[in-house]
């Protein structure tokens, strides 16, 4: 007699973050499986660039999946002001984990990176083939170059022990539960943070740089669904963008008047232009992603930024910021 299929137990490193939570919640909406146990865990938990307390985390859990979301993240002008910090604790944090993952034997490990670990002097589209083709761009080399290494891991452990580590590369992503601080965090859920404020004092909305720089944004929700299709059906070590197509790439100027007609903003919009604009464009191809998923449905721009509008503002006492 077949001895019973022992149910998946997935570890979400970083589980209290944006991405973490719409899984959290995508599966708790019902594309969980009876066959799954899913342990969100934070840096409450463990240290993660602490080896001992990583192994210590892992054999409390006996995880046979890992969805590795845990990273020191912040905005472009915390990452110019702290390039040698993103690059050593996101070294270490990983590093951590994907040995702890070999070692106690879990089955699959999928990572996050980041469009911004592509090469700064590029053609575009990016592609999956092209990230270790030039230097990532100046403002933020360290958060990128730990990410690098992600993928150069994957590739030792699977070269070496023949272990099935695999990354996803997402643009840029927002939603609920992200950071809305306007000095640390990304591009949108500042903007949100600005217009609340604008909207509350009265005062005109500024965002830094020429508005000009052009982003492709996918929902945390839509990254979420995806995140679970990567863990149960991708079986390259390859990484894979998870993205929006080209066409729905849009300006910082763009985004920002997306989110003035979410929340009702009637005030005057400026730009600071003293302000840096970081990469102009970093546009990636779906490409890979369409061949494998050709019918997946993004939820339409306008939509995911009201919906994370609404969130901000119902949930504004507590929300990071």
């Amino acid at each position: 007699m077949a001895e019973p299929q022992r149910p998946k137990r997935i570890l979400v490193t970083g589980g209290s973050g944006l991405v973490g939570r719409a899984i959290a919640k995508v599966v708790a909406d019902g594309e969980g499986r009876a066959d799954e146990e899913w342990i969100f865990v934070s840096s409450k938990d463990a240290d993660l660039t602490n080896a001992a307390e990583t192994r210590a985390l892992f054999e409390k859990h006996r995880p046979t999946h890992i969805i590795h979301l845990a990273a020191m993240v912040g905005g472009l002008f915390r990452n110019i002001k702290y390039n040698l910090d993103f690059w050593r604790r996101n070294v270490y944090i990983n590093d951590n984990v994907l040995h702890s993952a070999y070692a106690s034997g879990v089955q699959k490990v999928v990572s996050c990176l980041s469009t911004c670990i592509f090469p700064d002097k590029t053609t575009y589209p990016i592609d999956e083939t092209m990230i270790h083709n030039g230097p990532p761009h100046d403002s933020n080399f360290g958060y990128s170059y730990a990410k690098r290494m992600i993928d150069v891991q994957n590739r030792g452990y699977y070269q070496q022990y023949g272990c099935r580590f695999t990354a996803v590369i997402p643009t840029n992503v927002f939603g609920p539960h992200d950071n809305f601080n306007i000095e640390d965090g990304h591009v949108l859920p500042g903007l949100i943070h600005k217009v609340y404020l604008a909207k509350k004092n009265g005062a005109a909305l500024t965002v830094w740089g020429t508005g000009k720089p052009r982003r492709q944004f996918i929902y945390s929700l839509d990254l979420a669904r995806l995140f679970l299709w990567v863990l149960r059906e991708y079986e390259e070590v390859e990484p894979i963008i998870l993205s929006v197509g080209e066409e729905d790439e849009v300006s910082i100027r763009e985004a920002a008047e997306c989110v003035v007609r979410a929340m009702d903003f009637k005030g005057e919009l400026q730009f600071d232009t003293a302000k840096s604009d970081g990469q102009f464009k970093k546009t990636a191809s779906n490409r890979k992603l369409k061949q494998y998923l050709p019918d997946f449905q993004f939820t339409p721009f306008e939509q995911a930024v009201k919906e994370t509008c609404d969130w901000f503002c119902t949930n504004y006492a507590t929300a990071r910021k």
